[in-house]
């Protein structure tokens, strides 16, 4: 409602101006001498100016209806001068149409009434050179706007990290998760040297991969997947055959970048609200595929939602999901999707959307 308000404001003020610039050149050149020329101004200028409002406010329109200013600025630039061009041609006949029916031409006009191609070039002139003003000034606004909004996205995502700083660290490293991976790796380091050597090198891959979250927006997913398959491994050694684990990425997938750790702790979320709480365990799937222009990543896992709903209720702890949808709205405005749901009777799955 704000913006429509600001819209009509800028509209009914810009041909307000246009219209009083016009009376007063009228009268600064003595053009309203006889009720005739009055008629001829006056009637040809109140066309003009409902005229001008109409097909701008249809110009808005298609520029809105095809996205034009979401494109590249050379094709926004080529796309605004096509536009304004067919548009200036076609209020330049409803012009003509309207001032020969109402015989409000000018004495040039006249003479050239038989002509109406050449009166409609000529009108086109003067239209196109309004609607280009009028299109520069609306492409100017949209360009700063879009510049400040992005700005603004920019300072919001930096003080949503600042703000939230140890609680990602505490997210991304939960304590107990490492209290047992240590526990799991002395076990093994009698009875396998090497299994513990590849643990401790897999916890010190997701330490530091969270202690860098907040440096960067995003990763590819080759290396979130890293971190994911470094975190199972991990928990897999605690879990043993109670988790199962499976992988259906798409080889393509695996250079698009995606937000760090994003992926991770909805693995986390699995194996703490799913797989923990069931004594027979259950199995996590993680599919990364492109469908229909976005990169589709899913984590699946056995489980029920209302428990984890439950759980984050009655621990107060809420930052994974909302963390995870604020930097999805911060990072791709609403290009970027995620939703979570109960698959089946036994499968809860989160899966977030992002443009390719």
């Amino acid at each position: 409602m704000k913006h429509k308000t600001r819209y009509w404001f800028f509209q009914l003020g810009g041909w307000g101006s246009v219209t009083l610039i016009n009376i007063f050149f009228a009268y600064s050149f003595d053009r309203l001498d006889t009720i005739h020329d009055r008629n001829v101004i006056f009637g040809r200028l109140t066309f003009f100016i409902l005229l001008g409002i109409l097909f701008t406010h249809f110009m808005r329109f298609i520029l809105k209806t095809f996205k034009v200013l979401q494109k590249s600025l050379k094709l926004q630039l080529l796309q605004l001068l096509f536009i304004t061009v067919i548009i200036a041609i076609a209020t330049s006949v409803f012009h003509n149409l309207l001032i020969s029916k109402f015989d409000i031409l000018t004495k040039t006009e006249k003479a050239f009434k038989d002509d109406f191609l050449l009166l409609t070039l000529s009108g086109s002139f003067y239209f196109f050179l309004y609607f280009l003003i009028w299109n520069l000034i609306y492409f100017s606004y949209h360009f700063v706007s879009k510049s400040q909004k992005q700005q603004l996205d920019t300072l919001q995502l930096e003080s949503l990290v600042k703000e939230l700083e140890l609680q990602t660290i505490k997210a991304h490293i939960n304590p107990h998760f490492i209290f047992n991976s240590m526990n799991s790796i002395r076990a093994l380091i009698d009875e396998d040297p090497s299994r513990a050597r590849n643990a401790i090198t897999e916890l010190s891959n997701i330490l530091r991969s969270s202690l860098h979250t907040e440096k960067i927006e995003t990763v590819s997913f080759e290396k979130e997947l890293h971190i994911v398959k470094d975190y199972l491994a991990l928990e897999k050694m605690r879990f043993e055959d109670r988790l199962q684990v499976i992988y259906e990425v798409e080889t393509a997938t695996t250079t698009k970048m995606v937000p760090p750790m994003m992926v991770q702790i909805l693995v986390e979320n699995a194996i703490k609200h799913g797989i923990s709480k069931s004594i027979s365990g259950g199995e996590v799937k993680i599919s990364s595929k492109i469908i229909d222009n976005y990169h589709v990543l899913a984590v699946q896992n056995t489980g029920q939602l209302i428990e984890l709903i439950q759980t984050e209720t009655e621990e107060g702890k809420t930052f994974g999901i909302p963390s995870t949808i604020a930097r999805l709205r911060l990072l791709y405005g609403d290009k970027a999707h995620f939703t979570i749901k109960q698959l089946n009777a036994e499968t809860v799955e989160a899966k977030i959307l992002l443009p390719v």
